[in-house]
């Protein structure tokens, strides 16, 4: 049972940065390669971004050149760094197991706008 707390959403402009963290209860996060996903209104949940727990990231098409993710396993934390955002980033963020894993709950998520 790894708890997942998402902060550092909001409202941002076109061409504007966010940076999200994710942080995870427990031990075993160091583990498990991680990742970004994002859902937004009438679409399917994407995978934006993952890392392996060693540290090597991939990234959605979508988001790649745009977006940066990586990891702190001393700190239990994964970051997802946004820059160039677009209104089409407009979504609830939230971090995961990559795969999902069932010992991992989904967190509340961050509300990610884009707007003018």
């Amino acid at each position: 049972q790894v708890q997942l707390v998402e902060s550092g959403g909001g409202l941002v402009q076109p061409g504007g940065s966010l940076r999200l963290s994710c942080v995870a209860s427990g031990s075993i996060f160091r583990l498990y390669a991680m990742g970004w996903y994002r859902q937004a209104p009438g679409k399917q949940r994407e995978l934006v971004a993952a890392i392996t727990s060693g540290g090597k990231p991939n990234y959605a098409d979508s988001v790649k050149g745009r977006f940066t993710i990586s990891r702190d396993n001393a700190k239990n934390t994964v970051y997802l760094q946004m820059n160039s955002l677009k209104p089409e980033d407009t979504a609830v963020y939230y971090c995961n197991a990559d795969p999902i894993a069932k010992v991992f709950y989904w967190g509340q998520g961050a509300q990610v706008t884009v707007s003018a």
